[in-house]
């Protein structure tokens, strides 16, 4: 797994494309979000929204039930986990940054039903049996490696008939080296602390490998990837413009903190990623673990 400090930094003014997103609605959550038309409306208030909504879309797949035991792996802050303990689960969530886990604890650990430690998912220590395990937009961090052994690990501590719901991005190319050709400085993998995108048709396989069936493979990649890039070019205009960025300031007036010099690193993040995501899926994969060997 990557190094701790570094993904830190990822989600902190450290990361200018960070320190510009917190400003228009990251904090609680730090995912993509999850954008339709008929509700592109919310942006005006920010991205706030549509990351709830690609938590709840995530949360609805776990179907965890009143009572149910779930592993919220990679929590964040730890809205995710509390959501899960609103809904009547006893839910753990862990992170391996102890800094998110002591925010958490703050925020949430006050919460019937919602606890936090501090694990690596790839290498988890004794925390028992669990009904469920949800992993949303986290792994792309882990490296090929990671994945794998997070895959393995969450069918061990998976009951028989339990069910994992890992949310990732993935890659279109069977190679992930290619990534060299559509981050050529390495600007998207830097921001965010990553390595390569897994290949979509390789998750498949390392899930059976950890004895996982395929229940279903879900494709969002139009409402939280496509849609939102769309987008970036009308933004982008604004960013780079003096009276763009007044209009920009104007309704989050957070972003006077942003320099010139910041403003026009933002510009290049964002061209940047717009590559990048072309050569993506946005993937939600349920994979249940059978309840008797051989199924």
């Amino acid at each position: 797994m990557v190094e701790r400090r570094r993904i830190a930094d990822s989600y902190s003014d450290t990361n200018v494309l960070f320190h510009l997103l917190r400003h228009v609605g990251w904090g609680d959550l730090v995912n993509v979000g999850y954008y339709t038309v008929p509700t592109l409306h919310h942006g005006l208030g920010g991205l706030g929204w549509f990351q709830r909504e690609l938590l709840r879309r995530s949360l609805d797949l776990v179907g965890a039930e009143p009572g149910d035991r779930v592993l919220d792996a990679c929590c964040g802050r730890g809205l995710s986990t509390a959501v899960l303990a609103q809904r009547g689960c006893d839910a753990l969530g862990v992170d391996v940054q102890p800094e998110q886990v002591e925010e958490s604890r703050r925020r949430f650990g006050g919460r019937p039903g919602a606890s936090f430690a501090v694990a690596d998912v790839t290498e988890l220590p004794d925390l028992g049996v669990f009904d469920r395990v949800h992993c949303l937009e986290a792994a792309f961090h882990f490296g090929p490696d990671g994945r794998r052994a997070f895959l393995g690990e969450a069918f061990r501590v998976l009951r028989p008939g339990g069910r994992l719901v890992l949310v990732d991005f993935t890659w279109r190319s069977a190679d992930p080296s290619t990534i060299e050709t559509v981050d050529r400085d390495g600007a998207v993998r830097s921001a965010w602390c990553f390595e390569e995108i897994e290949p979509l048709d390789r998750y498949v396989v390392r899930a059976r490998e950890a004895g996982f069936a395929v229940t279903a493979v879900h494709d969002w990649t139009r409402p939280v990837l496509e849609r939102p890039m769309s987008l970036a070019g009308p933004v982008l205009a604004l960013m780079r413009s003096p009276l763009g960025r007044r209009v920009l300031r104007s309704r989050w007036p957070g972003l006077r903190e942003l320099s010139r010099e910041d403003w026009s690193a933002a510009a290049r993040s964002v061209v940047a990623h717009r590559a990048w995501a072309r050569a993506c899926r946005y993937t939600a994969f349920v994979l249940d673990k059978p309840r008797a060997a051989g199924g």
